[in-house]
């Protein structure tokens, strides 16, 4: 327990003129009360960051969703979220090493987080909302919301209909759930099949959630539709141009677009029905652009 919440009678201002039974009726029974005494309430603090032989380590760390061969590897990430801000402090010239982690490690309840060098001995860490801010802070590099009024519309195509279809793809696909997402969010948490079961229902329940707020009912076609169109608004926007809104280098969009776009391509992913992949491809312009992000992943 981490507060005691006060008692709802002392809570009220004309509480002194309540009669004596009432206020019996709210008090702690003394056999209770000598427990409590022995056994006071207590707030526990915030958890500790996770320990892994890399936090003896100096350097900035991102906590993603890994294993252990693709952190030690620098491999990317095979949750969108993560690649995207992994691959972005890959962009802008930021070393880090990988943690391999999930969310139940993470001090907001969600990864990636980055637990800086500098200053030594903070270990304050940076959750994924701030992570630009911080770049910006130690590279001083543009921010693209600023330079595109643009940014924000394209921006809501991935985090709308594309991420919808990639929800449905990894999470309600049978095929794909079973040879993909089991795989790497379930199986890694524990060898318990029951637990197994449960989380894996959990995953399943909060995709579904997730897609059925923006609909009444799951529709596959539209899904696929919707996502078909943006490819194609991304293939226009990027043109014959190297990096999203004519950059010289690749900045965030590029992150965000290459974090959905390697993974519906990485074959190492294992899809058994990959219906994003065949819309993808029709572009070849986007695929090509994965394709030479990809080679700021390749191993040194």
């Amino acid at each position: 327990m981490s507060h005691i919440h006060e008692d709802p009678v002392e809570q009220r201002p004309d509480s002194r003129r309540e009669p004596r039974r009432v206020r019996d009726i709210f008090s702690v029974p003394a056999p209770v009360k000598c427990v409590f005494d022995r056994f006071p309430l207590f707030t526990y603090p915030a958890n500790d960051l996770p320990h892994h032989p890399w936090s003896t380590r100096r350097g900035n760390k991102l906590f993603v969703f890994t294993d252990a061969a693709g952190a030690r590897r620098g491999r990317p990430s095979f949750n969108p979220q993560c690649l995207k801000w992994q691959a972005y402090l890959k962009f802008v010239g930021i070393d880090f090493e990988l943690v391999p982690s999930n969310n139940h490690a993470s001090p907001s309840g969600v990864l990636p987080f980055l637990l800086p060098a500098l200053p030594i001995g903070s270990g304050t860490p940076i959750p994924s909302n701030k992570l630009q801010k911080w770049a910006i802070e130690q590279v001083h590099c543009e921010e693209e919301q600023q330079l595109n009024v643009r940014f924000e519309v394209y921006l809501s195509l991935l985090d709308n209909r594309i991420r919808n279809a990639w929800l449905y793809h990894l999470y309600m696909n049978p095929d794909n759930f079973e040879a993909v997402a089991r795989r790497l969010y379930v199986d890694p948490c524990t060898t318990n099949s029951a637990v197994r079961s449960v989380i894996a229902a959990q995953l399943q329940q909060a995709a579904r959630d997730e897609l059925l707020k923006s609909s009444t009912y799951i529709d596959v076609s539209a899904l696929e539709a919707e996502a078909a169109e943006a490819f194609e608004a991304l293939s226009t926007l990027l043109g014959d141009q190297t990096h999203f809104f004519d950059r010289p280098h690749p900045g965030l969009f590029d992150a965000s677009v290459f974090a959905y776009t390697h993974l519906i391509l990485d074959r190492n992913m294992g899809w058994k029905y990959n219906r994003l992949e065949q819309l993808l491809t029709r572009h070849r312009n986007v695929v090509q652009h994965r394709d030479r992000l990809l080679a700021y992943f390749e191993e040194k």
